[in-house]
């Protein structure tokens, strides 16, 4: 194994992604064969490296000396959701193409949100993610503002 592998940089910082999962060799192979991402660790914790970033997963589980009042856990409500996996791709319909031929389910097809292209899957253990193709972004059109907020 390679240091550039690995999510430890030698100066600076590097942003990776943590997620509690319920099986850990489900989850690896949903990222790795479906998402075309690359396992660096198989356990303990499994490390995915997937496109310019690396994906963490482990089993959920109680408090720890380093965090003493949180419980790890996959999502109990996958209809109520915090936060996602965003990732940013040059041609969505390839991809959604891609994808979909290893297993991925997406709950739409790509949508015109007139700055992105965008549309969401979620992996096995529920967590959602969003797969985005800048456009109008790119020419000064941006996302109108959520609901309620103008």
């Amino acid at each position: 194994m390679r240091r550039e592998d690995l999510p430890a940089p030698e100066a600076g910082i590097l942003l990776t992604h943590f997620l509690t999962v319920s099986d850990v060799a489900r989850s690896r192979a949903f990222y790795a064969d479906v998402l075309g991402g690359e396992v660096v660790l198989d356990e303990n914790p499994c490390i995915v490296r997937l496109a310019n970033g690396w994906i963490i997963m482990n089993p959920g589980g109680g408090p720890t000396p380093d965090k003493p009042d949180v419980t790890l856990r996959p999502p109990g409500d996958p209809q109520t959701v915090s936060g996602f996996l965003n990732i940013r791709v040059a041609d969505i319909g390839a991809c959604h193409r891609e994808w979909s031929a290893r297993g991925a389910e997406f709950l739409t097809p790509p949508l015109d949100r007139r700055a992105e292209l965008r549309c969401y899957l979620r992996d096995p253990d529920g967590y959602l993610i969003e797969v985005g193709q800048a456009t109008g972004m790119l020419e000064g059109v941006f996302a109108d503002p959520p609901a309620g907020t103008r």
